[in-house]
């Protein structure tokens, strides 16, 4: 099953109270407060990594919640901090809030991690409050409730060509001559229901990731087959390579055919389509590809390659010609989504001496334009 979207609740372990208790020993009737402070709650951690192909692994459950921290004890015994949580996620996550829909991380890279919903802190116990003054102090403070939020999981496929075309222009049949993948094949449409991804390797010291983008039919960008769900795997691709057989099963025209998934294209995203893109005429191998190809020419206005999957016509030039066309490129730099968690800089944990704490203390709000208006408005006329 592949899965690329998800929605789940996050929420960081709650802190450890604080313990109050006092030293009561034969010789030290009078020993003082040993009260422990409580463990801090566990985080709630997303971390990219490439053993993950989908997000199919986090659709069966929505929850996820990381361990409280452990109770302060007497005798100055401390409470363990709680193991954070750890969720294995896809390299090219988009990670958003799901009540304002920003962009909290995009995680682009093996590895690359970030704290999704932080723990609470553990309470003090009434050994942190001693002094000369307050001797037998007893106050205690109750632990930090950890943040949660619900976030919706957007995994984009990370490939350096996608391979876009019509149904059963031959993307899936090419995809499993130049690489090692091995995507279903069948003389019907819509065979490929999800995107596959293989490494071709050109013999020449260097190497790309091609996808494989389920096929697209006129009215894809408002929802229509499957390519609304999957056009946005191509948003991460450096070069477009379209697909056009030569001789199409509805015996369609191949420039109609061409023009209806630029169309599309530009319909869903205009800077998508004006990623580069080379065009390459499939199936070759059939008694007019000939002469379509040269019909074809003739209407783009400039040569395109010619491919037969069957045959192994053109292959090789077919590789290295993307390969050249990579390294011209060089890589896509993307703008970088404004990060809500990058924004503000906050404390690791939060401290605060009371008996009991809020769930609203603990949450971010942002001040109405009008108050922070009338705020200012405040501050001139008192310097003034």
């Amino acid at each position: 099953m592949f899965v690329d979207r998800v929605t789940i609740y996050v929420k960081g372990g709650d802190g450890g109270n604080g313990a109050m208790s006092f030293r009561r020993e034969k010789y030290a009737p009078k020993g003082g407060p040993n009260g422990g402070d409580g463990g801090h709650g566990g985080d709630v951690v997303l971390i990219a990594d490439t053993g993950n192909s989908n997000l199919a692994h986090l659709s069966f459950q929505r929850h996820w919640k990381a361990d409280r921290g452990e109770n302060g004890m007497g005798a100055d015994c401390h409470g363990k901090t709680a193991h954070d949580m750890v969720i294995k996620v896809p390299v090219g996550t988009i990670i958003r809030d799901r009540e304002r829909g920003h962009v909290l991380k995009d995680l682009k890279e093996h590895g690359e991690k970030v704290v999704i919903a932080r723990g609470g802190k553990g309470g003090f116990g009434n050994a942190h409050f001693k002094s000369s003054t307050n001797r037998a102090p007893r106050q205690f403070e109750k632990g930090f409730i950890g943040e949660d939020r619900w976030i919706i999981l957007e995994m984009k496929v990370i490939a350096d060509v996608g391979l876009i075309g019509l149904p059963n222009a031959g993307k899936s049949t090419l995809l499993s001559r130049i690489s090692h993948a091995h995507p279903e094949i069948a003389d019907y449409p819509f065979t490929t229901k999800y995107p596959n991804l293989g490494t071709v390797h050109t013999g020449r010291d260097d190497a790309f990731v091609v996808a494989d983008i389920p096929g697209l039919i006129e009215g894809a960008h408002a929802g229509h087959g499957l390519g609304h769900e999957f056009l946005r795997h191509v948003e991460r691709t450096r070069l477009l390579v379209h697909l056009v057989a030569s001789e199409s099963m509805d015996e369609s025209d191949p420039w109609k055919n061409y023009q209806t998934i630029r169309e599309e294209i530009r319909l869903y995203s205009p800077t998508l389509a004006e990623r580069p893109e080379m065009v390459v005429l499939t199936k070759m191998d059939l008694t007019a590809s000939d002469d379509a190809k040269a019909k074809f020419e003739e209407q783009l206005g400039r040569p395109v390659m010619a491919i037969s999957a069957v045959t192994g016509k053109g292959m090789n030039q077919l590789m290295h010609e993307i390969s050249d066309r990579l390294a011209e490129i060089g890589q896509l730099v993307e703008p970088e989504p404004e990060s809500v968690l990058t924004a503000i800089n906050l404390p690791k944990k939060v401290s605060a001496i009371t008996d009991t704490v809020a769930e609203s203390d603990l949450s971010i709000k942002a001040a109405p334009e009008s108050q922070l208006a009338d705020e200012a408005l405040l501050l001139q006329e008192s310097q003034e």
